[in-house]
């Protein structure tokens, strides 16, 4: 019989109380070893009192222990609960946790990825999931309590509404909020008592369980690092603003020895049986046997979840990464050191708020290992360098004379002085500023409740937002426009006022783009030759922009096109003008916008600038890119993991929107391909997205399972139809190097483990009587990738496939063909298909 650690701990229908409900929960403290803080006790009987809390404690005092007793309570008494979260990682983690204390079947998951389980008692969510359901229901919304995780993402500039309307509408509603850097809370006090009638307390800590030493370094990085791992205050977190920033740094320290060969012999140990296979894995792996690690969004998921558990054994002396590391990170730290105090935020460079000085900080010290964390912020490397030349020259005078101060960057730099520094450590966080606005998709959710209340419910909305004065009057005013062009589209209708369009539970902007793919692939050719390319440029379409890899293609197009441009003879400042006209592929570009345009004048809410027309995975297919030849083609070796993210999205999308109806032989493969791919590369997110869609899978998935498990690595033989379509794309990245005459990339995909490399010499000499023959050249287009021309001949031998591809030409002689054997055993060690040449001649 399966266990689940607090539902069994429960007390027994209809003879729950306050009382009997705490002594279960510290039983469940008991069992798990723990001893609550102050803090977390005044919190948890304050909501046990049936008040709000508001909780403002330190980094790592606990908080998610009193969001965990709020649900124990709420269960207890058969109430809902919603935690939500403004990150979909953090919202995943906390859904399987939960899990793994209720049971699967008492909690649930709504995302824009995945619905699990949405009628249950417990739900994780993101804020804009909950924003909806509050504008929708408002106070019939049959939620009981409300956990805000990091809720200091109200002030968010995008994201802030969504963490403002359910404070508005939620009459019904008990909250709990918790963040370690709040700053005044007295207007949601005020706000939460107003809206629920519930006294509210606030929980305010400063204590934190592992105290911070701040330092501020006025020497040369290397010095700084060095001076620490010293005094034994490593494993180190050093705080980059970029990836780029992260890898550079972490490349200037492979000069300096950070490990012990003990030390370095038991990564290794450590290291062995995992496979470093993708393009940057190589230089990942030796970051790691120097006993340094990087993380950020840009890696694999394996290779960031493989640097915790390295961090969490204590093997890692330096950790590179950005400042994301502030929200949920599992990367057990001594010391954070901060390169600088000033950072660009994607509009303009500024310096570090007190909030996220501080988010950054409270990184550092780890509970059980440490007395003390350590933060040390960097002095600007101008200033550092002029102090070092001035000591040199000091009492000199005429050095000194000579001496030229180094001046500060001119770009991405703003200066700051240790008392910059120590304002960040002494400062209380910045008051969170709203960032309430009124869109298509608010009035309409709004709009949609019965009898008329959406009119009166908006207005109150408006009232009640925690705006000034007059920018509620001109919220008002942007409500009107919004309603009149609803009204004049015949999208809101009077005598009596309703919503002429449904609007599922858990509407969203993925929704919404989903809908316009299933509207506008109805409109494409089934017949046409390009119809599954067409319609995967639909599916890419509806999702998130990967702006670096978008910028690389232009970057290429744009190198390309000054090259062309040059040789024309065109002027500098001509060619510089014609390039600004480029853009990154977009195939089909006028039919996707004028369909979307369609689409939107029937469904405003979506807004116009939310269709997003790219081809990289649709660029992968047509030019037979494998995942590590994409990454090499276009530098990203750095930004592995933002690549493997786009196409499991893209993955997913074919799965989950694509009706069977509209899907065919070629589709099928592409999507197979993808799914291969990704569960190649790191299987990780799709093991994720899996469990998701069956919460019974988390049962016998220990706390402590890593996302990605080494041990058991993905069999890519063992699924005989994908393999088939990874073999005759192996197959095709073979004719194409053959086509382009690019004999050496050939030979390269011909390599056989433990056998003589095949030369290429050979191969352009087996193909020279093909072209002396009347063969203008080897096609390598859609025609020419017709299963017709694909054939696997069965042997006794079931382990060794025999593969026979014709070769097409644009004669149509189609009198060559290439024949190759592929072992299965060879093609599993070596985690790809793995091709041995048999035969290249005439039929």
């Amino acid at each position: 019989m399966e266990s689940w650690p607090l539902f069994d701990r429960l007390p027994s229908s209809g003879n729950s109380n306050s009382d009997l409900v705490l002594d279960r929960f510290l039983d469940y403290i008991k069992l798990k070893g723990l001893d609550l803080y102050p803090a977390q006790e005044e919190a948890i009987l304050e909501l046990l009192s049936g008040k709000n809390v508001i909780l403002n404690t330190p980094t790592g005092s606990g908080k998610s222990l009193v969001a965990l007793a709020l649900h124990f309570q709420a269960l207890a008494f058969g109430r809902k609960s919603i935690y939500t979260s403004p990150i979909k990682a953090l919202v995943n983690e906390k859904f399987f946790a939960l899990c793994r204390d209720f049971g699967p079947e008492r909690v649930g998951m709504i995302t824009g990825d995945a619905t699990v389980n949405p009628n249950a008692p417990i739900i994780c969510c993101t804020a804009e999931i909950l924003m909806n359901d509050a504008l929708r229901l408002g106070e019939t919304a049959a939620i009981d309590d409300v956990i805000m995780d990091e809720f200091h993402y109200y002030a968010d500039r995008e994201r802030g509404v969504a963490w403002q309307v359910p404070l508005l509408t939620l009459q019904n509603t008990r909250f709990l909020l918790m963040s370690a850097t709040l700053g005044d809370t007295a207007p949601f006090e005020r706000a939460l008592t107003e809206l629920n009638t519930k006294d509210t307390v606030v929980v305010r800590s400063t204590e934190r369980p592992v105290p911070l030493d701040f330092q501020y370094s006025e020497i040369p990085l290397h010095e700084a690092v060095s001076k620490l791992i010293a005094a034994g205050r490593a494993p180190i977190y050093l705080v980059s603003f970029t990836q780029r920033e992260c890898a550079e740094e972490a490349q200037n320290f492979l000069s300096v020895d950070l490990c012990t060969k003990e030390e370095k012999k038991l990564i290794a140990e450590n290291l062995h049986g995992f496979k470093f296979s993708s393009p940057y894995g190589k230089e990942f792996q030796k970051f790691l046997k120097h006993g340094m690690g990087i993380h950020h969004g840009g890696l694999l998921p394996k290779y960031r979840v493989l640097v915790e558990k390295l961090a969490q054994k204590g093997l890692l002396k330096i950790i590179f990464g950005t400042d994301t590391l502030g929200v949920g990170v599992n990367v057990p730290i001594r010391t954070v050191l901060l390169t600088k105090l000033c950072k660009y935020d994607g509009e303009k460079t500024t310096l570090l708020s007190v909030r996220d000085f501080q988010q950054i900080s409270g990184r550092a010290g780890r509970k059980g290992y440490d007395n003390l964390g350590t933060v040390v912020v960097q002095a600007p490397e101008h200033i550092i360098e002029n102090l070092r030349n001035e000591a040199k020259a000091a009492g000199d005078a005429k050095k000194m004379k000579k001496l030229v101060k180094r001046k500060p960057p001119e770009k991405g730099f703003l200066p700051y002085t240790k008392e910059t520094f120590q304002k960040l450590v002494d400062g209380q966080p910045e008051a969170l500023i709203s960032r309430f606005k009124v869109t298509h998709a608010m009035l309409l959710q709004m709009l949609a409740r019965p009898n008329e209340a959406g009119c009166r419910g908006m207005q109150l909305l408006i009232r009640k937002s925690h705006e000034s004065e007059n920018a509620k009057r001109k919220l008002g005013k942007t409500a009107f426009q919004l309603f009149r062009s609803l009204v004049e589209r015949k999208i809101i209708e009077f005598k009596p006022l309703r919503v002429n369009v449904d609007l599922q539970e858990d509407f969203s902007l993925n929704h919404a783009l989903s809908l316009y793919l299933l509207d506008t692939l109805k409109l494409l050719d089934p017949q046409s030759a390009n119809y599954a390319l067409d319609l995967l440029t639909l599916v890419e379409s509806i999702l998130e922009n990967p702006d670096l890899i978008l910028r690389k293609q232009l970057d290429r197009l744009k190198s390309e096109k000054m090259f062309e441009l040059k040789a024309e003879g065109m002027e500098f400042d001509q060619r510089i003008e014609e390039l600004e006209k480029l853009e990154y592929p977009k195939p089909n570009r006028e039919f996707i916008y004028q369909t979307f345009n369609q689409f939107s004048a029937a469904h405003p809410w979506v807004g116009q600038e939310n269709i997003r027309p790219k081809s990289i995975a649709r660029e992968m297919i047509e030019g037979f890119y494998s995942f590590g030849e994409y990454i090499r083609e276009y530098d990203l070796q750095r930004a592995e993991g933002l690549l493997l993210r786009y196409l499991s999205d893209v993955y997913k999308a074919l799965v989950q929107n694509v009706p069977d109806e509209a899907q065919g032989d070629e589709l099928y493969e592409i999507s197979v391909y993808f799914g291969s791919m990704i569960r190649q590369i790191d299987s990780s997110l799709l093991e994720e997205w899996e469990k998701m869609r069956n919460p019974g899978l988390i049962a016998n998935s220990p706390s402590d399972a890593p996302l990605a498990t080494e041990a058991q690595p993905y069999d890519l033989t063992a699924n005989a139809k994908a393999f088939t379509i990874m073999v005759r794309n192996e197959v095709f990245r073979v004719i194409k190097a053959l086509s382009l005459r690019d004999y050496e990339e050939a030979a390269l995909l011909l390599e056989v483990p433990g056998q003589p490399a095949v030369k290429s010499d050979e191969l352009k000499s087996s193909l020279a009587s093909y072209y002396e023959t009347g063969h203008s050249r080897i096609s390598i287009d859609q025609k020419a990738r017709g299963s017709q021309y694909f054939q696997v001949i069965k042997t006794n031998d079931l382990a060794v496939w025999r593969i026979q591809q014709t070769r097409v030409d644009p004669e149509e002689h189609n009198d060559w063909l290439v024949e190759f054997e592929v072992s299965l055993g060879l093609s599993r060690e070596a985690d790809r298909v793995v091709l041995k040449l048999i035969k290249l001649g005439a039929i």
